[in-house]
């Protein structure tokens, strides 16, 4: 290629022109530039994509620019103090490239700003954060994207709404309810996960509602409420519920591993481990938060800072608010916009947990000691932010906050060092106490009480309905299990069950009955206990390697199960009834879950619940007989089994009687005209012959 061409296509010279050039301008400078006719058929892109592709479009610099609204009016002499001041509140989210503040014809500002990103990601999230943001009590900010100011300007004369989506009636999600028995439903995966089926707690066997193959690739979920059955997907989870268990709605979350629902059931978290990231703003977000009713998804988080496990985002009691971690912070969103409460968290320094009330919008949290400070557990009022009560506690090495179901008591399990003493400049502990702390949270001023436990505290369990707690302390072979009342003027104790073999406390959901259970290593010892007078019930049961035990909502029933995910032998599951009565045995290969179906509250009154109880006898007679009846009936597939093989056999006895009559007229002719089908055998018209057949002969050979 010629030296003069550049490189470049287009017109060449031949290497005899190139000889000639060179001979005639030896003395001269050599010439690079192109010939008049030359022409350049390379393109910019073909040269230099990699810089082209930094480029910046016409639009770039509108996308990234927003205008905030509602700012101050002030004159030149406060300006330099507003900018520094909108600087440093815009800058927490991104890098700002420039800035302009209008003025009018006096100086004086005109009450809004634009200020440009470095991307759109980072004026996106600007925004979104500081719209409605209140600077003081006269001035709101009003942020938008100056894109979007086109976008709205622009609206065709013509617009038409959008066609609404037709209604997907979902069928009665409360159809189990319907039950004239009141007999609950639970869900149960066995063969190792390949078949989930839903029966039904009849007796004396259960009986099967719907079974699938294949219905779930993991595990399954019950809503709240019981209205909906979640199952997983390597894609997904569905949602199925109704009578006959039809697909409600999915959700498109790949990897998703755990879920959670409001109470309400209006909305449900899913957790996956790999992180998808979003094409506007770039951020992985591994937790979303969608809505069932809709199937839309309202918002994602990325799993960072500090985290206290499942669930991520904690919800409160009427689902209108949820919550979750952060360093120095508890950041409240309100639903349904999914939106920072008031745009700003709950500045909570060195913040290690909290928990929701059950019953109420309140929080409770717990902080560590600091070097000056001791530890604190608080009460915060949602939305108010009012705080309701402060602990201060010394010496803490560990919280853990339980609250009551009814949302009446918080128990604060403190772990404390026993003492502690400076030794070669370094603080060292004697030992460990425990401590409970109960607040009353609905009484006036919220009072506390405190329980101090010297041995070493494995488990603690609220009794769901009621006011008394329970607690399992010591190390083997010295277990205890204390009972604890809350009365009106003080906490007593009731009893302490000693040397007893157990790990875990189960409550039964109507209260006054527990099982102690020592699941696992401890053999599946279990224990009914009474705690009305704390009696137990029955000598200790035992199924062998125990990994599971579950109450069923109404109370009357529990079930144990070894699951093949915590042991590969005997697997299966039993049933109890609440005094811990054997009810079935019930082996299964690959059994894996059981799971009871949850119920609604009831919608009887609390004066209608204490009338049913105050007469329970009289209607105890009506369930005994029902009980009695049930017993003495056989099971569904006996009788079904039974009836079919009476119709089998009605049916042969009319083709067979058919052919008696048509042959009847043969038989009169070879009997000679005698109708021997109505003769009496004791007549003398009728002669009775019997006939005898060699059938066959057999030889024994008898030796000497």
């Amino acid at each position: 290629m010629a030296v003069g061409d550049g490189g470049r296509k287009g017109h060449k010279k031949s290497e005899s022109d190139y000889i000639e050039s060179k001979e005639d301008h030896s003395d001269l400078e050599e010439n690079f530039s192109d010939p008049e006719d030359f022409i350049d058929d390379i393109t910019d892109e073909e040269l230099l994509p990699d810089i082209l592709k930094q480029k910046p479009s016409p639009s770039d610099s509108f996308e990234s620019v927003i205008v905030c609204d509602n700012i101050p009016k002030t004159g030149s002499e406060k300006l330099e103090k507003l900018t520094k001041l909108l600087k440093k509140l815009f800058s927490k989210f991104g890098n700002i490239v420039t800035e302009h503040i209008p003025l009018d014809s006096s100086g004086q500002t005109k009450g809004y700003m634009f200020l440009e990103y470095g991307s759109l990601s980072e004026a996106k999230e600007a925004a979104r954060a500081l719209n409605g943001h209140r600077l003081d009590k006269h001035h709101v900010f009003d942020v938008n994207l100056f894109s979007e100011f086109d976008k709205y300007t622009t609206v065709e004369a013509n617009w038409t709404a959008p066609e609404p989506t037709p209604y997907k009636d979902p069928g009665n999600l409360q159809s189990w309810l319907l039950n004239k028995e009141c007999l609950d439903q639970m869900s149960i995966i066995y063969n190792g996960g390949e078949t989930t089926s839903v029966m039904l707690n009849s007796a004396p066997e259960l009986t099967t509602v719907e079974e699938r193959k294949h219905w779930t690739e993991t595990y399954v979920r019950w809503s709240p409420l019981g209205s909906y059955l979640c199952t997983f997907h390597s894609k997904g989870i569905a949602l199925w519920g109704g009578e006959h268990f039809k697909q409600i709605q999915r959700f498109s979350h790949t990897g998703v591993q755990l879920v959670d629902f409001s109470p309400c059931e209006r909305y449900i978290v899913t957790f996956s481990p790999m992180p998808v990231s979003r094409s506007d703003t770039g951020v992985a977000e591994s937790v979303i938060v969608w809505d069932i009713q809709t199937g839309n998804k309202k918002r994602g988080f990325p799993v960072d800072g500090p985290t206290t496990g499942w669930p991520f985002l904690k919800w409160s009691s009427d689902g209108n608010y949820f919550a979750r971690l952060q360093m120095d912070a508890i950041s409240v969103y309100e639903l349904p916009s999914c939106g920072l409460l008031d745009k700003k968290s709950l500045k909570v320094t060195n913040v290690r947990d909290f928990e929701w009330s059950p019953d109420q919008s309140i929080i409770s949290y717990w902080v560590p000691e600091g070097e000056a400070c001791p530890a604190r557990v608080s009460l915060i009022e949602i939305p108010s932010r009012k705080e309701l009560r402060i602990r201060n506690l010394f010496s803490v090495a560990d919280c853990k906050l339980h609250w009551q179901k009814s949302g009446d008591h918080l128990c604060v399990k403190v772990d404390r060092y026993a003492k502690k003493k400076l030794e070669n400049n370094e603080i060292k502990y004697s030992g460990m106490y425990y401590n409970f702390e109960i607040f009353h949270v609905k009484k006036k001023q919220v009072p506390i009480d405190t329980v101090e436990c010297k041995e070493v505290v494995s488990a603690f369990a609220w009794e769901p309905v009621g006011s008394k707690f329970a607690y399992i302390h010591g190390e083997a072979p010295r277990i205890s299990v204390s009972f604890y009342k809350i009365g009106d003027e003080k906490i007593t104790l009731l009893k302490t069950l000693e040397k007893r073999q157990c790990n875990s406390l189960f409550w039964c959901p109507a209260g006054q009955f527990i099982i102690l259970a020592g699941l696992r290593n401890l053999n599946g010892v279990l224990e009914f206990v009474d705690s009305s007078d704390m009696t137990v019930m029955t000598s200790p049961q035992e199924h062998f390697m125990c990994t599971d035990v579950e109450w069923d909502p109404t109370g009357r029933y529990v079930s144990t199960a070894v699951s093949f995910w915590g042991h590969k032998m005997d697997n299966g599951f039993w049933l109890w009834n609440f005094q811990g009565r054997q009810i079935s045995k019930n082996p299964m290969d690959g059994f894996c879950q059981l799971l009871w179906r949850p119920r609604p509250p009831s919608l009887l009154s609390a004066k209608q619940i204490k009338e049913i109880r105050k007469n329970m006898k009289e209607y105890s007679r009506t369930f005994e007989v029902q009980d009695l009846r049930s017993k003495s009936k056989a099971s569904k597939d006996v009788l079904d089994k039974r009836k079919k093989m009476k119709d089998d056999f009605n049916v042969y006895r009319q083709r067979v009687a058919k052919v008696i009559e048509q042959q009847k007229s043969q038989r009169m002719e070879l009997r000679n005209d005698i109708d021997t089908d109505e003769l009496d055998s004791h007549t003398d018209n009728f002669e009775e012959e019997v006939i005898e057949f060699l059938v066959k002969v057999d030889e024994t050979v008898i030796g000497e």
